[in-house]
C-alpha cells in the first residue's frame, strides 16, 4: 500500500511539473509574438509601408470630393455616369484600406498627399479653361482622370508588393482588388475617348 502512494504522489507531482511547463511555454510564446510584433511596428519598412497606406488613404478621399466636380463639369451623359460609378468604387476603396489598417494592427490614418493634390488642381484648371459643352472638354477631363488613376495604379502596385514583403496576404488581397479595379477605369476611360469623344472634339472650331 505504501508503494502505491509513493506512486500516486509521483504521478501528481509529474502532471503538476507538466501543466507548469505547459503554461511557462503559453507564456513564452505569447511574449515572442508581443515582442515580434513590436519589433515589426518599429521596422523601418514597415513605418514607410503604413506611411504610404496613409498617403493613399487622404489621395481616395480627395478623388471622392474631386469626382463630383468632374461629372458636375462633364459634357457627355457616358463620362458623367463613369465619373459616378467611379466615385462610388472609390468609396469602397476607402473602406477596403481601413480593413487593411487593421489587419496591420494599425489605425486608419490621413496624411496629406501632395501629389494628388497638385493632379486635382491641375484638374480643376482644366475645367475653367475649356468651354461648357464642349467634347474638348470632356477629352481634357479624360486625361486629367487618367492622370489620377496613373498615380493610383502606381502606388497600389507598389503597396501590393511590399505586402506581400512583409507578409501581410490578406493585406496584399485587399491592395491587389483595388489596382486590378483602378487599372480597370483607366481601361474604361480610354475606351470611352478613343469611341468617339476624341475626333468629336476634333472638329470642334
Amino acid at each position: 500500500m505504501a508503494t502505491k502512494t509513493s506512486n500516486t504522489s509521483d504521478q501528481n507531482s509529474s502532471a503538476s511539473d507538466s501543466t507548469q511547463k505547459t503554461s511557462e511555454n503559453s507564456t513564452m510564446k505569447v511574449d515572442n509574438a508581443t515582442v515580434k510584433k513590436e519589433e515589426m511596428k518599429n521596422a523601418p519598412l514597415h513605418k514607410f509601408f503604413v506611411d504610404a497606406l496613409k498617403d493613399i488613404y487622404y489621395a481616395e478621399d480627395a478623388i471622392v470630393s474631386a469626382l463630383d466636380k468632374m461629372q458636375e463639369a462633364a459634357t457627355t451623359e457616358e463620362l458623367k455616369d463613369a465619373f459616378e460609378d467611379h466615385q462610388l468604387q472609390t468609396k469602397k476603396h476607402l473602406s477596403r484600406l481601413e480593413k487593411v489598417f487593421r489587419l496591420i494592427d494599425e489605425k486608419p490614418e490621413k496624411k496629406k498627399c501632395d501629389a494628388i493634390e497638385g493632379i486635382i488642381k491641375e484638374g480643376e484648371e482644366v475645367i475653367k479653361s475649356t468651354e461648357t459643352g464642349s467634347m474638348t472638354r470632356d477629352v481634357a477631363l479624360i486625361i486629367a482622370a487618367q492622370k489620377v488613376e496613373h498615380y493610383e495604379i502606381a502606388t497600389y502596385g507598389g503597396l501590393v508588393q511590399l505586402a506581400i514583403t512583409m507578409g501581410h496576404d490578406k493585406a496584399a488581397d485587399l491592395l491587389d482588388k483595388t489596382l486590378q479595379e483602378e487599372e480597370d477605369t483607366d481601361y474604361n476611360l480610354t475606351e470611352i475617348a478613343e469611341t468617339h469623344i476624341n475626333f468629336e472634339a476634333e472638329q470642334e472650331d
